[in-house]
């Protein structure tokens, strides 16, 4: 479906509802005055698979805009919440509800790399600006870079390529990589490549399950024939939660060691309970990192909604900031593109998982941990990557 006839359908979606959007529209630039309230489009999953992520993420940023003072640039704050359902074809009429029928100035989202992916596309088109709390595919901040496309969270290369490093330091020198087969799993096993390679392993096989079944067996099975020194996978909510559980039963982790970038542990290890022993992990963010912005976020996070903070939380806090300091600067104009883009660009946000900046493709620059669960808990073990940015190849700021 093209951009117009996108646009058309929604309009003409519902009795009426095209005369009605029209009679209704009122410009919401800065000049008009600041009664008008901002409208933040968030294009989350709060269903299936990713729906902790997402929930983490939402209550998280809208915890940090509160204790802001719950305005942006001094302008009150409208929510339209979606459920993406994390389903790629329905992406682009998803982000195009928000952004033509919904008319919300900003677009926040999401998990899922393939719907981030057509979210982007629709957010060029339309003018607007994405903010991405998430979703990490590497092309949206390669060769489909924006001025208006930020991330606050990470590219899937990021986490990953520390990793590498970490198991070869460990004395491994073979791997089998285990990942679903979508862009986010084929990007992650690309960074632990890059790094396991050029130091001299060798990756006899990789295995791809499809998205999202969480049927692992016959994938161990290959492991346990194969006998790898070390085994790196990338999987993430309920999976990574099912996949930690059949690759204990399978008896593998007491003789492979598994590695994964933090998001095969996070929010789920505690339910993973004894499975979850043992495995290293790299992420951009760990529990306990002894600062009194992490310890009060993540006070601040469990009073509120009552569940552990994470590293979902922690980008969607992170977003939040983000989003305050940028429409302060431009007193909440969203129209103020050059202006709020020069804000953004130059951002610098302390944050529970340290100070980072953005890179000129509009990436965080920042430092990777090494992780691993420890009895019931998991353990900082120290910086596996001091400041770390994505390489943002072929990217040319339009």
């Amino acid at each position: 479906m093209t951009a117009h006839n996108r646009r058309r359908f929604i309009k003409q979606a519902g009795a009426g509802m095209g005369l009605a959007a029209a009679a209704s529209f009122v410009p919401t630039r800065f000049a008009i005055g600041q009664k008008a309230k901002i409208k933040l489009g968030l294009m989350l999953p709060y269903s299936g698979t990713y729906a902790a992520l997402g929930h983490n993420i939402t209550d998280a940023m809208k915890m940090r805009i509160n204790e802001g003072g719950g305005k942006l640039g001094g302008r009150e704050i409208e929510y339209v919440q979606l459920d993406d359902e994390s389903a790629p074809p329905k992406g682009k009429d998803n982000a195009s509800r928000l952004l033509v029928r919904d008319k919300c100035d900003i677009l926040v989202g999401t998990v899922h790399s393939g719907v981030a992916l057509a979210m982007a596309q629709v957010a060029k088109e339309e003018n607007k600006f994405l903010v991405i709390p998430n979703a990490g595919a590497v092309d949206l901040t390669r060769k489909n870079c924006s001025a208006k496309l930020f991330r606050t969270s990470f590219s899937n290369w990021q986490p990953a390529f520390p990793c590498g490093d970490v198991a070869l330091k460990d004395g491994h020198k073979t791997a089998v990589i285990m990942t679903w087969k979508y862009p986010a799993g084929f990007e992650s096993a690309q960074g632990f490549k890059d790094s396991f390679t050029k130091g001299g392993g060798k990756i006899i096989k990789e295995i791809l399950p499809d998205f999202p079944s969480v049927e692992f067996q016959a994938g161990l099975t290959e492991i346990a024939a194969l006998k790898p020194d070390c085994v790196y996978v990338f999987f993430a909510g309920a999976g990574a939660l099912k996949f930690m559980k059949d690759y204990d039963a399978a008896g593998l982790k007491a003789r492979i060691q598994l590695y994964g970038p933090g998001f095969l542990t996070d929010g789920v290890y505690k339910q993973a309970g004894s499975a979850a022993e043992g495995i290293k992990t790299t992420l951009h963010y760990a529990d306990d990192i002894d600062t009194p912005i992490n310890k009060k976020f993540r006070a601040a996070f469990k009073d509120q909604t009552k569940r552990d903070a994470d590293v979902y939380a922690v980008q969607g806090y992170d977003t939040g900031t983000f989003l305050l300091q940028g429409l302060a600067a431009v007193q909440g104009d969203v129209g103020a593109d050059k202006a709020l883009i020069k804000a953004w660009e130059g951002i610098k946000i302390d944050s529970p998982r340290g100070t980072f900046t953005l890179s000129k493709s509009h990436e965080p620059i920042q430092d990777i941990y090494l992780r691993q669960v420890y009895s019931g808990d998991e353990k900082l073990l120290g910086i596996a990557h001091k400041a770390l940015a994505d390489p943002g190849t072929g990217c040319t700021m339009a």
